[in-house]
């Protein structure tokens, strides 16, 4: 069961209605309003092959223009390592369809490992 409410003062009276009918007018202004909305149509995006099939770790046959896979990402970021002259930010955006600015936070931001061996510093080293 609710509870009665208390009862209004009749000064109040007026306003109650005013509101009330503001209300009712926002309110049949609302349901006036339809919003129709899709989604992108997938078939319109574009797709490249990936790049050397070499480690082929996943069935990948198409991937969409501004994504890498990860050995893709892998790859570009040793070529970047390694011939920082040849394997500018720029050509890694144009051979792999990327944003310029993408590709300058992959390769401010991501680093592949390198693994070094240091040589023992005794023969009794554990091998």
């Amino acid at each position: 069961m609710k509870p009665s409410p208390a009862p209004r003062h009749p000064s109040t009276k007026n306003l109650l209605e005013k509101l009330i009918e503001k209300m009712n007018k926002l309110l049949s202004l609302l349901k006036d309003v339809y919003v129709d909305s899709q989604d992108p149509v997938s078939s319109l995006q574009e797709f490249r092959l990936p790049k050397d099939h070499q480690f082929d770790m996943m069935n990948v046959e198409n991937i969409p223009k501004g994504k890498i896979t990860v050995v893709e990402a892998l790859t570009l970021l040793n070529n970047h390592k390694l011939y920082p002259d040849t394997w500018t930010a720029k050509k890694i955006a144009e051979e792999y369809h990327l944003e310029q600015q993408d590709v300058n936070s992959l390769l401010k931001y991501f680093v592949t490992f390198e693994v070094k061996i240091f040589p023992p510093e005794t023969k009794k080293a554990i091998q």
